[in-house]
């Protein structure tokens, strides 16, 4: 075991940890970005990222290290020297008692040193007898302890620290040796100790038949206290066989504690692990190293991995333990080293994956918010101002009209309750008047007071009830007018801030009860009383009063019904109206005003929104995207190794396209190799892998399976993408070329729309719909492909992108939508219809790109062909309208094509293979 492959193992991880570290130091920096500018970062994301942030620096920060525990001290050192490759550790002499050892760390360092440290890191000043002598193998007498050292437990923790230059430690892993019966420390104490700092990989050795009760109950105690953690049990050579067969055997007493132990005759390993691997091998089971790496598949990866990766550190667990019964088959320990750290990096890339698109589904929620924030609020603040215009005119004329309506009000009102009013007037006791004993009044104050007090009584009840036929009258102008428009005004004050100035909900309230003063949550309106009663006692306070001889009940009836016969209708109407004409101008113009400045705040506050959905779209979108691309990639590469690139099968603008026969699992694989040459290019390339492996599996969309980063490609300076996808037969231009019937090309175009359906239902817009991005499989069933300009459409930033004959006018404007691609598959399907790949006489005339998107802006389209029939000529010309808004909806092209298909299909006689005829 001392030669390379468990120490390229050891590197590996080492060099995936390093990877791992950059891409979490490139996180935390994207993520401080985002949290600093503020309106995308949440308390819930910010509180998820920091466990996670821990949890994948426990892996990335620990070194690898393989822990050894034993039976004996003896046992840990033939493991020991097994690793090594010489004889580092003495072994047994004879049959001496296995004695007390301190525990022991291997470090790498350039020349053989030993040492003796506290577990603070300090350096005790011993005599050793390493100093004394040139040595090979540790002396054992620094190795043991002897009468009271062995139960003094601070000489006792002391470590033996041995750096070696050897191999399996040059890339910072260790290798420690749990010290052997020493008293005072229990168990868990030790196994922390050893484990402690360091990502373990923990080694059994078994030198007897069976376990001892203390052996058991030291596995009990681990079980216990780190239910997780696998254990690779392997017998030593000088293992003692003792001959009884009564009691259970070593894998019996491992799985009666727990341990799910997986047995030496179950993938002995030590064959196919011997020889290196060359390059773009893609083997799984290797253990040498290659500059492309085979990575594992001794631990099945997640089940649906185009679904979206795991983002919990339990979502794939660690490798079984293994139990070796010959020590011949010690090299079986690799697969079992692999399997532990490629499940702690792999958890580790699916935590910070998760993280990532996590951020990014955020991201692309808050671009569709901002959207339509910036498209909505204007047209709600123009909905307010029509609305509240609408109410105001409304209530200037009803104004103009009401005077007679409240004159009847207040005849009809004073008529149904004049005999309770007289009849309240009568039995009225005054307060504060002395009346003499016969009930006559004093003097002329008394008069006025007497008087005063029966006015009161009788104008406050009229005044009551004239009210609250008043407020019953404008009801409906309150379900009509208040609702709608008051929850717009309120949803614009509280999207624009708080800014005092704006109160256009308290002016558009003022609006209506200028008009009967009625507070719209009050049912009866104090201002309203006060109103009448201020008016009435202008009415009845010039009646002239004569000092009558007796105050009796029908004195009290008399006054109060000349008040009610004094009251003056119209005047009182009159005046009313005329008051409230000009509190509605008022108040109309306090809310246009303050309409104004919210229009003004609300503009300012949408420029700054547009300036972040830029930053979002331009700037943190595709820094977090290229980071998701490392980190899934990292996790692709450590379960599944380098894609073996077979034979060229494609080329295009931004890559190149490999078959490749098999790769994590599945088989006749595609792999499109790109070489980003800036940074833009990297991020766009980032963009289309999240965007496509986000997406559900579908049918009719040819699915991302994984992506690799090669970094060793161009020397590392250069770094290559290689995107891992399922493999098809052909392409529609070159299935067209060939003679594909009309049937078969019918059915492709009901694939693809079926497609951009699928895609636009998950809010996203291909942007380049053409005959070499639909492919075909062994059936002939069309996929869109080739999702490099796909995108969320609230992420569009208006590039200029596509292929010129396919892309719509709109297009050179910077604005448009999902409809771009209605317009690509009229092209399309202008080929489907011709049976022919050549180009429409129209763009054969263009000679070159600008004069052809000159025409297309001008509203040149493909000429109609003798062989199109009347229904497939109105459907390519209607989805390749000018205007965005004329072209169908997707929903209701499916069913004219499944019409038209069906219709050919029904005929007796097939068409030819070159052109669909008419009807």
């Amino acid at each position: 075991m001392a030669g390379s492959p468990l120490a390229y193992e050891l590197s590996k991880f080492c060099k995936y940890s390093r990877q791992l570290r950059h891409t979490l130091k490139d996180t935390r920096s994207a993520f401080g970005d985002v949290e600093r500018c503020g309106g995308f970062w949440d308390g819930d994301l910010q509180h998820s990222w920091r466990e996670e942030e821990d949890y994948i620096q426990s892996v990335i920060t620990r070194p690898p290290c393989l822990v050894i525990l034993g039976q004996s001290c003896y046992a840990k050192a033939s493991v020991v020297n097994e690793l090594f490759g010489e004889a580092v550790l003495p072994t047994l002499q004879g049959s001496e008692v296995s004695p007390s050892w301190r525990m022991l760390r291997f470090k790498f360092g350039p020349s053989r040193t030993l040492r003796l440290t506290l577990p603070d890191s300090f350096e005790l000043v011993d005599s050793l007898a390493a100093y004394e002598q040139d040595w090979t193998t540790v002396p054992r007498a620094d190795l043991e302890l002897h009468g009271e050292h062995r139960t003094d437990v601070a000489l006792a923790s002391a470590v033996v620290e041995v750096v070696l230059n050897h191999s399996l430690l040059k890339d910072g892993a260790e290798v420690v040796v749990s010290p052997s019966n020493i008293l005072g420390l229990n168990t868990k104490q030790v196994f922390s100790k050893c484990t402690e700092d360091v990502l373990p990989v923990v080694l059994y050795a078994v030198n007897h038949e069976r376990l001892s009760d203390q052996d058991v109950q030291e596995l009990a105690d681990i079980r216990a206290g780190f239910p997780e953690t696998p254990i690779f049990f392997i017998r030593t050579r000088d293992c003692e066989r003792e001959q009884t067969t009564a009691e259970p055997t070593l894998l019996q007493q491992l799985s009666g504690m727990g341990f799910q132990v997986l047995p030496s005759n179950r993938h002995s390993g030590s064959s196919n692990t011997a020889q290196p691997s060359n390059r773009h091998s893609g083997s799984s089971n290797t253990a040498q190293p290659s500059n492309r790496h085979s990575g594992s598949s001794n631990t099945a990866p997640p089940s649906n991995r185009h679904s979206g990766l795991p983002g919990t550190p339990s979502s794939r667990r660690l490798p079984p333990s293994r139990l070796v019964e010959k020590f011949e088959q010690f090299p079986s320990l690799l697969l079992f080293v692999r399997g532990v750290l490629q499940t702690h990096l792999v958890r580790a890339a699916c935590v910070l994956y998760s993280a990532h698109t996590r951020c990014l589904q955020l991201f692309i929620a808050s671009a569709f918010d901002m959207a339509r924030d910036i498209m909505i609020t204007p047209r709600r603040i123009e909905y307010a101002r029509a609305r509240e215009r609408e109410l105001y005119d409304s209530l200037v004329a009803i104004s103009d009209r009401k005077q007679d309506e409240i004159k009847n009000l207040i005849r009809e009102t004073v008529t149904n309750i004049r005999e309770e009013l007289l009849a309240d007037a009568a039995s009225y006791s005054f307060i504060g008047v002395d009346l003499t004993d016969s009930g006559e009044l004093l003097d002329s104050k008394q008069l006025r007071s007497c008087t005063s007090q029966i006015q009161d009584l009788v104008l406050n009840k009229l005044n009551t009830a004239v009210a609250g036929q008043l407020i019953g009258s404008v009801d409906c102008l309150r379900e009509s007018f208040v609702g709608t428009l008051a929850r717009c005004i309120q949803s614009l004050e509280k999207d624009g801030g708080d800014v005092e100035d704006c109160v256009a909900s308290v002016h558009l309230k003022q609006v209506l009860n200028a008009a009967y003063q009625v507070e719209v949550t009050v049912h009866k309106s104090a201002s309203l009383l006060r109103v009448l009663w201020e008016k009435m006692k202008q009415l009845v306070q010039a009646l002239p009063w004569n000092a009558p001889k007796r105050v009796d009940a029908d004195w009290k009836k008399k006054v109060a019904s000349d008040m009610l016969g004094s009251l003056s209708e119209s005047r009182l109407a009159r005046s009313m109206c005329a008051q409230f004409k000009d509190r509605l101008c008022n108040s109309h113009e306090a809310f246009t005003s303050s309409l104004k400045q919210l229009e003004v705040q609300h503009c300012g506050r949408l420029e700054r929104t547009e300036e972040q959905r830029m930053k979002l779209r331009k700037v943190y979108a595709p820094t977090l995207a290229h980071l998701a691309l490392e980190s899934t990639s990292l996790r692709d590469v450590i379960l599944h190794g380098m894609p073996q690139l077979g034979r060229e099968i494609g080329r295009g603008q931004y890559g190149v396209v490999y078959a490749c026969d098999s790769w994590s699992g599945r088989s006749s694989l595609a792999v499109k190799s790109v070489v980003p040459p800036d940074e833009k290019h990297w991020n766009d390339l980032a963009l289309e892998f999240h965007y496509t492996r986000s997406i559900p599996e579908h049918e009719r969309i040819v699915m991302l399976r994984g992506s690799v980063i090669d970094h060793s490609y161009g020397g590392g300076c250069s770094p290559a993408v290689l995107l891992v996808m399922d493999r098809l037969q052909r392409d529609l231009y070159a299935a067209i070329k060939a003679g594909l019937d009309a049937v078969s090309r019918l059915q492709v175009a009901l694939d693809v729309v079926e497609g951009m359906r699928y895609l636009h239902s998950q809010g996203l817009v291909h942007r380049d719909i053409k005959l070499k991005n639909v492919l075909l499989d062994k059936k002939n069933r069309g996929k869109i492909t080739d999702l490099g300009f796909c995108k969320p459409e609230a992420m569009m930033s208006g590039s200029i992108v596509g292929t010129p004959i396919h892309m719509a006018p709109e297009l050179f404007t910077g604005k448009y939508d999902s409809s771009v691609d209605v317009y690509a598959f009229g092209i399309l399907f202008w080929y489907v219809c011709a049976g022919t790949v050549r180009l429409p006489h129209v763009f054969e005339q263009c000679a070159s790109k600008d004069h052809l998107w000159n025409s297309v802006r001008k509203g040149a389209r493909p000429e109609r062909l003798p062989q199109f029939d009347d229904e497939c000529w109105a459907l390519m010309a209607a989805c390749w309208a000018r205007e965005p808004t004329a072209r169908p909806l997707l929903g209701n092209v499916q069913p004219q094509l499944r019409r038209i298909m069906d219709r050919f299909t029904s005929r007796h006689e097939a068409p030819s293979a070159g052109t669909i005829p008419g009807s």
